[in-house]
């Protein structure tokens, strides 16, 4: 009889970041620390099927932005890039993690971005997976506003996803337990922002290596925009993912953990030890 793989316990934790409470979950207890800030509408629980994979060799820290899943999000709190990665900057600090690679997913990469170039000495590694490259004299984010809007009532209905959805039942049960979970508040300054923050001119400040991914489906990013934000921050390197969406892991999640894995790893100490040795 074959034994059936057990998915990696978790433990949910609290943190006062930037004044603001922050939701997190933890995965793993190996070196590097992985910080994992999902997009716009995606608590971190929907990201633990990812999550529980890395911390075979990781310890991930998967946040709820402010306004989404158990965070803080009371009236009146702002959602600029600068809010966000104050609140990740926090995390970091409060948990006392060092050498951290930094996953951010869409909107998360935004927020990376953002991280890297204003506290540099907290980011070991930075994976942008998809950032919208929207912003001024850009072309628009793709996906609507409405869209989100129309995901979580549904979502709220209990309306099942249709059969040609990339999520399992597992995670369309799951999406829709947590997506209600985000504040129309933040999705909308959010969204506002994609089309009014800039993050090209951020990115010459990143000071570490830096792996960009993006999606051959979706629209997020194309090749001429991938090759500016190369040419942009000093050390990265990139990799288009031809088969996938925006939502990459969702869409294939062995492709997205192989594109990710060896840059990952390449921050943990012995890594860092084989390399000196070699040099």
């Amino acid at each position: 009889m074959s034994k059936t793989k057990q998915r990696k316990a978790q433990s949910r934790f609290y943190v006062v970041a930037n004044d603001v409470k922050i939701h997190f979950l933890d995965y793993g207890d190996a070196e590097p620390a992985v910080l994992l800030l999902p997009g716009i509408t995606t608590p971190g629980i929907l990201w633990g099927f990812v999550s529980e994979r890395i911390a075979d060799y990781a310890r991930v820290i998967a946040v709820d932005q402010r306004g989404r899943g158990l965070s803080d999000q009371r009236a009146g709190l702002s959602y600029t890039l600068e809010d966000y990665a104050a609140d990740a900057a926090g995390v970091i600090e409060a948990l006392g993690l060092e050498e951290v690679v930094v996953l951010g997913h869409s909107m998360g990469a935004r927020i990376g971005i953002m991280l890297a170039a204003r506290y540099p000495q907290l980011v070991s590694r930075l994976i942008l997976a998809d950032p919208p490259i929207s912003g001024p004299g850009r072309r628009a984010y793709p996906i609507p506003l409405q869209q989100y809007f129309d995901n979580i009532a549904k979502a709220l209905n209990g309306e099942p996803l249709p059969p040609s959805s990339i999520y399992t039942p597992e995670q369309a049960l799951l999406r829709n337990e947590w997506l209600p979970t985000c504040s129309k508040e933040a999705v909308v300054e959010t969204h506002r922002h994609f089309q009014d923050e800039d993050i090209f001119d951020l990115m010459p400040r990143i000071q570490c290596p830096t792996l960009l991914l993006y999606a051959g489906k979706g629209d997020t990013i194309r090749d001429a925009e991938a090759g500016e934000i190369l040419e942009r921050i000093p050390d990265a390197t990139k990799l288009k993912l031809e088969s996938v969406g925006h939502m990459m892991p969702w869409f294939d999640l062995e492709l997205f953990l192989g594109s990710i894995q060896e840059f990952i790893k390449a921050a943990s100490p012995t890594a860092e030890r084989l390399h000196s040795v070699g040099r």
